[in-house]
């Protein structure tokens, strides 16, 4: 069993016996003007470890005038997430997505406000409409693949990016913007993207060219809104996507979204959706093809599991736990967000340090996920490091490649979702080599969400080996295991709830979520026979806000 008190008492090494009211410790070496601004922007990965391994969890450092403070590990992790809004303000550290997402949207608007514009997303990241989403990404992928023919060589990031909006797009955003301004809108997108630079956190609006593209775009987005705002209203039939969710959508007050806002929220959705993705999946082939026994161990799963032709579901991709623990493993070792920001509002207090109102507080997924005593051999990639036996993951707050608390990305399950269905239909149908010596595939640390260098060069080759899937290997075998205790009960941390409502597919007699995402336990002491359907509620909670206790 994992011995998370042990294991976390060696993830720092600061004295226990810190006076109240200390400030945390200072790196060394801050320039004048610049402070550390030059050794963090060449590499953000080695200097945050660095200064983990100087200061130990918690330490400050100077970003031109801004004074950061980094907090690492699990009880670091768990502060920095729990926080209240009140005290570490997220919506203030992400000033950079104003330009992008626009005035008085998301993390510019007042709390009020904020809470109400994401809840209204929220019904096509839930459980019911996520089951549809699977054959639109297969549909997508056999789109992308089918003139490939028996071997080639790809750009393979560039290739997820555009696989991957395609498929984000079509899901989220609705035929429109999926063939209609197919071209456009990814232009379009790839400026917006492009905008999100280390030099808005503290210039957002410099007179740079990469600027000035993004706010064109901004604009031109919004025209292309408006006017599909206005032939949808012609239509009788509806469509079911984020977009018509937006035109519908009301505020407490009953008024409309405008069009301005409808424009950054649908960026908001594909960023959630699709900025991240690309990368995961750039990674997870790299890996694949760098460990060869992994890629066998992939390939055997998902051959034996869809066969030639099987079908790919919801929840056939509930399934295929080697490749899930692959996905894991590529998020602990590249994070796409190697740091996560929060303004501090209110004086901050973590093991007898005090972070003064003012100052910044960071977490770093990258670096908690290097603790060697959370991770051992915390280099080497290990897919097994989630299996029943070892469950390497399970102290809370270690494994935090979607963030964590109440501000957990509320896209995680749409992603592994995606990223599941892509690899379900382009492994079965080839086998990917590496063109470049391993050590040549590298982070790329220039960019605010981390992804590997260009050019990402594979070669790609027909598989004819598939095995045909048996009646025995169709069916899931992963049998719960069977409590003979007098009742169990259910826990709910409603601080990370986030009412995505899969605990009510999974158990309806159990949980009940209403339309604002509140949830309700239905049974104070449920029956036992109930038992499998709780823990596959608990299993599948995107945010694993629920625990079962067997009493």
């Amino acid at each position: 069993m994992h011995k998370y008190q042990d294991r976390v008492m060696n993830t720092t090494n600061i004295k226990s016996t810190v006076s109240p009211g200390k400030e945390p410790p200072k790196m060394p070496g801050a320039l004048p003007l610049l402070g550390h601004m030059l050794a963090f922007g060449k590499n953000p990965f080695d200097y945050m470890m660095k200064l983990r391994n100087t200061l130990g969890e918690i330490g400050e450092f100077r970003m031109f005038h801004q004074k950061m403070v980094l907090m690492t590990g699990p009880e670091a992790n768990e502060a920095f997430f729990r926080a209240a809004d009140a005290q570490l303000d997220q919506s203030q550290a992400y000033k950079i997505m104003t330009p992008i997402f626009g005035k008085g949207v998301v993390f510019d608007a007042p709390p009020h406000k904020k809470d109400q514009q994401l809840k209204m997303l929220m019904p096509v990241l839930r459980d019911k409409p996520m089951r549809g989403y699977a054959q639109v990404i297969v549909q997508e992928v056999e789109q992308m693949i089918d003139n490939w023919g028996d071997t080639g060589e790809i750009d393979l990031l560039e290739f997820m990016k555009e696989l991957t909006i395609y498929t984000s797009s079509h899901c989220l955003l609705g035929d429109e913007f999926r063939y209609e301004l197919n071209e456009e809108f990814a232009k379009i997108y790839h400026d917006l993207e492009k905008g999100v630079n280390p030099l808005a956190f503290v210039f957002p609006y410099l007179p740079l060219p990469v600027f000035r593209r993004r706010d064109k775009a901004r604009v031109r987005l919004q025209e292309l809104v408006t006017g599909i705002i206005a032939r949808r209203a012609q239509k009788s039939e509806k469509s079911e996507d984020a977009f018509q969710l937006l035109i519908e959508a009301r505020y407490d007050d009953g008024s409309h979204l405008s069009a301005h806002e409808i424009t950054g929220m649908l960026i908001g959705t594909i960023f959630a959706g699709h900025h991240t993705t690309a990368g995961t999946a750039a990674w997870t082939l790299l890996e694949l093809a760098r460990q060869t026994e992994y890629m066998e161990q992939v390939l055997n799963e998902l051959d034996q599991h869809f066969g030639v032709d099987g079908e790919v579901t919801f929840q056939s991709l509930r399934e295929i736990p080697v490749l899930e623990n692959v996905i894991k493993e590529v998020l602990r070792l590249h994070p796409p967000l190697i740091f996560l920001i929060r303004k501090v509002m209110q004086d901050f207090q973590f093991k007898g340090y005090t972070v003064k109102s003012g100052k910044y507080v960071c977490a770093s997924p990258r670096v908690s996920h290097r603790i060697a005593d959370i991770f051992p051999e915390p280099e080497r990639f290990d897919p097994d490091r989630y299996s029943e036996d070892r469950q390497e993951d399970a102290p809370p707050f270690s494994w935090i490649a979607f963030g964590g608390g109440k501000h957990k990305c509320s896209g995680n399950a749409f992603a592994m979702l995606q990223l599941k269905a892509i690899f379900s239909i382009l492994l079965r149908r080839y086998t990917f080599e590496l063109i470049d010596a391993k050590d040549l595939y590298q982070d790329d640390f220039t960019q605010m969400v981390v992804q590997p260098l260009s050019p990402c060069r594979v070669r790609y080759i027909r598989r004819t080996d598939i095995k045909v899937a048996t009646a025995e290997s169709m069916v899931n075998d992963a049998q719960e295991c069977v409590h003979t205790g007098p009742y169990f009960q259910i826990k709910i941390d409603r601080e990370i709830c986030q009412g995505h409502a899969t605990c009510m597919t999974e158990a309806p007699e159990l949980f009940h979520v209403d339309e604002a995402g509140n949830v309700t336990v239905l049974q104070e002491i449920p029956a036992l026979d109930l038992l499998t359907k709780a823990r596959q509620a608990e299993k599948y909670c995107p945010t694993k806000a629920i625990k079962i206790e067997l009493k």
